[in-house]
């Protein structure tokens, strides 16, 4: 099924990640309605690793029903975050910072940005070396000298422990990074006046799209996720493709108001097929069709109480 199919497709699934190298792989059969989305999430791996695995034309733009493919053979999950309830943030002083988590963070990664010693990091934030953290934390940096999210953040440099991206990826987040890198993009403050300015044109709740945004990039430009997710509303390629068919335009996801707006029309459509804002925000994260016939993965159900909370802070 071509991934242009609106009842398919989603921005990246945060949380998919491609298998180790020794992980073993299965045959599955394809059925009507399949994309290689849902099978990349379904099996915790990555298109671009099915592709490969597969060695499918065209990017396996075009896979069939009754068509043999490889998918990898799921491993235990990763231990997540419990859901996030209400947060009594411990009492900052006028140096603090407060940073909120992103995809691939981590408290060590955190503490070398602001830096502060780990030990330190911990403390104030009463966690331990073995507590984890989820993406909409928001963590008190003791001491920082910095406003209360770095002026200049990026996704940390390497995939979870204990998971592998296959080369082709891992050279495309470092291509979109110097490509990024070498282009003007705008501060917090304007990002935040387009989104706002954007949804409103296109008949979105501005405040809906400054949630998502913030929880997918923390309203910046340059974040490139380690599945090739980029800028404001984190695009991947065939999110990309998707929003241009919504805007009846080729949309460029390296330039921030077609970003914007591709992210904006894609949220737009999803409220306007699924049947409740919470799923809208699920396929945002999750792809519309994964939810619907499978139902939210848990780091689903944080992904939207957290977009959800960051709304009512709004």
């Amino acid at each position: 099924m071509p991934f242009a199919d609106v009842t398919a497709l989603a921005l990246p699934a945060h949380t998919a990640v491609a298998p180790v190298a020794t992980t073993p792989w299965k045959t599955v059969t394809v059925r009507p309605g399949d994309t290689l989305w849902d099978l990349a999430i379904a099996h915790r791996s990555t298109i671009a690793a099915i592709v490969e695995k597969n060695r499918l034309s065209s990017g396996g733009a075009l896979i069939m029903p009754g068509q043999k493919l490889l998918v990898p053979v799921r491993l235990t999950a990763v231990k997540t975050a419990p859901r996030p309830g209400p947060v009594t943030p411990t009492k900052s002083s006028p140096k603090d910072a407060v940073y909120v988590v992103r995809s691939g963070d981590t408290m060590g990664a955190i503490a070398q940005r602001y830096g502060v010693s780990l030990t330190k990091l911990l403390a104030a934030n009463k966690m331990s070396s073995s507590t984890v953290i989820f993406v909409g934390q928001r963590i008190t940096v003791p001491a920082a000298s910095s406003s209360a999210t770095p002026s200049t953040p990026s996704p940390a440099p390497t995939p979870p422990p204990g998971y592998q991206y296959p080369s082709k990826t891992a050279q495309a987040v470092a291509e979109s990074k110097a490509k990024l890198a070498a282009m003007s993009v705008p501060s917090r403050t304007d990002t935040m006046a387009m989104i706002r300015a954007t949804a409103t044109r296109n008949g979105v709740d501005p405040k809906l799209a400054l949630a998502i945004a913030w929880v997918e990039s923390g309203w910046y430009q340059r974040a490139v996720s380690y599945t090739n997710a980029v800028g404001v509303m984190q695009l991947m390629p065939v999110s990309e493709t998707w929003a241009s068919q919504l805007a009846g335009r080729t949309l460029d996801r390296f330039d921030t108001q077609d970003n914007v707006t591709g992210g904006v029309l894609i949220i737009r459509s999803l409220l306007a097929t699924a049947d409740s804002r919470e799923q809208a925000i699920a396929g945002y994260y999750q792809g519309l069709y994964s939810v619907r016939t499978k139902g939210m993965y848990d780091d689903t159900k944080k992904y939207v109480a957290i977009v959800l909370a960051e709304y009512d802070r709004l």
